[in-house]
C-alpha cells in the first residue's frame, strides 16, 4: 500500500505509523467507556485514573501526528475531528457522567451541572476558531475532567459545586484567549514547568486519596490561578 504525496510515495512503514497514530487517539474513547464502567460500579478513583490516561495521550497525540505527517501521509482521515470527538467524550461526557452520578451534586444540582457542562461545551468544541492559528484556547477549554477530579478530592459540597461548574460553563462563551500548554509560545518554558508540578502534586493526592495531603491539592491551585491570570493577561494584551 502507497499513498501518493508530494510527487513521492509513503513507505508501509510511514502509513502503519499514521494508521497506528490515529488508533492511539481512539483508544482514548475506549478508555472514556472504562471510566463509565467504573462509574457504574462507584470506583470513583479507577475513573479518574482512567481519565488521567485518556489525558496523557490527548497531551502527545498531536505531536505524533505532526511528526509522523499523518494529515499528508493519511488524508481521507480527519485527525483533528477524531480528536475532537475523543476529547468532547472524555473531557465533558464521562465527568458530566460522574457528576450526574457520584452524589457530588444534589439531585436537582445533578442534573443542572451535567446540562452546563454537555451544552457549553457542545458550543465550544463547535467553533471554527476554538483553537485559534496562534495555539490558544478561545473561551474556557472544557477542562471538565479537571473540574471533576478537584470536585472529587476536595469533596468541597454541592452548592459550591455546582458554583464552580456554573462559572466555567459561563466562562466557555468569553473569548478569552487561554493557554495550550504544549503548543503557545508565550511563557512556555514557564508553562510546560508549571504543568508538570502540577500534573505531579495532583497524581500523587489522586494516588494517595482519600488520605491525600491537602497542601498538595490546595497548592495545585496556584498553578490555576497562574493559568487563568496569565490567559487573561495575554488576551487584555491583544486587545
Amino acid at each position: 500500500m502507497t499513498i501518493e504525496r508530494t510527487g513521492a510515495k509513503a513507505s508501509h512503514a510511514a502509513v502503519a505509523a499514521a494508521w497506528c497514530v490515529h488508533a492511539l487517539t481512539a483508544s482514548g474513547a475506549f478508555l472514556g467507556v472504562l471510566a463509565l464502567v467504573e462509574i457504574q460500579r462507584a470506583r470513583w478513583t479507577h475513573v479518574f485514573w482512567l481519565l488521567v490516561v485518556a489525558a496523557a495521550i490527548d497531551s502527545f497525540d498531536g505531536a505524533l501526528a505532526r511528526r509522523f505527517r499523518v494529515k499528508t501521509i493519511l488524508p481521507g482521515i480527519d485527525g483533528a475531528l477524531l480528536d475532537n470527538i475523543v476529547d468532547y467524550f472524555t473531557y465533558v461526557v464521562v465527568p458530566a457522567v460522574y457528576v450526574y452520578s457520584s452524589g457530588t451534586m444534589s439531585a436537582i444540582g445533578a442534573p443542572v451541572a451535567a446540562a452546563l457542562m454537555v451544552f457549553s461545551s457542545a458550543y465550544q468544541f463547535c467553533q471554527v476558531d476554538a483553537k485559534t492559528g496562534d495555539h490558544y484556547f478561545k473561551g474556557w477549554p472544557s477542562y471538565w475532567n479537571v473540574v471533576a477530579l478537584y470536585l472529587f478530592l476536595m469533596d468541597i459540597g454541592p452548592v459550591a459545586g455546582l458554583a464552580i461548574i456554573a462559572v466555567c460553563a459561563v466562562l466557555v462563551f468569553v473569548p478569552i484567549k487561554y493557554l495550550y500548554p504544549s503548543r503557545t509560545k508565550r511563557f512556555r518554558g514557564v508553562t510546560l514547568a508549571l504543568t508538570t508540578a502540577w500534573a505531579v502534586a495532583i497524581l500523587m493526592a489522586l494516588w494517595q486519596h482519600p488520605n491525600a495531603n491537602g497542601l498538595l491539592v490546595w497548592g495545585s491551585l496556584l498553578y490555576v490561578a497562574y493559568y487563568a491570570s496569565a490567559s487573561v493577561w495575554i488576551t487584555v494584551r491583544a486587545t
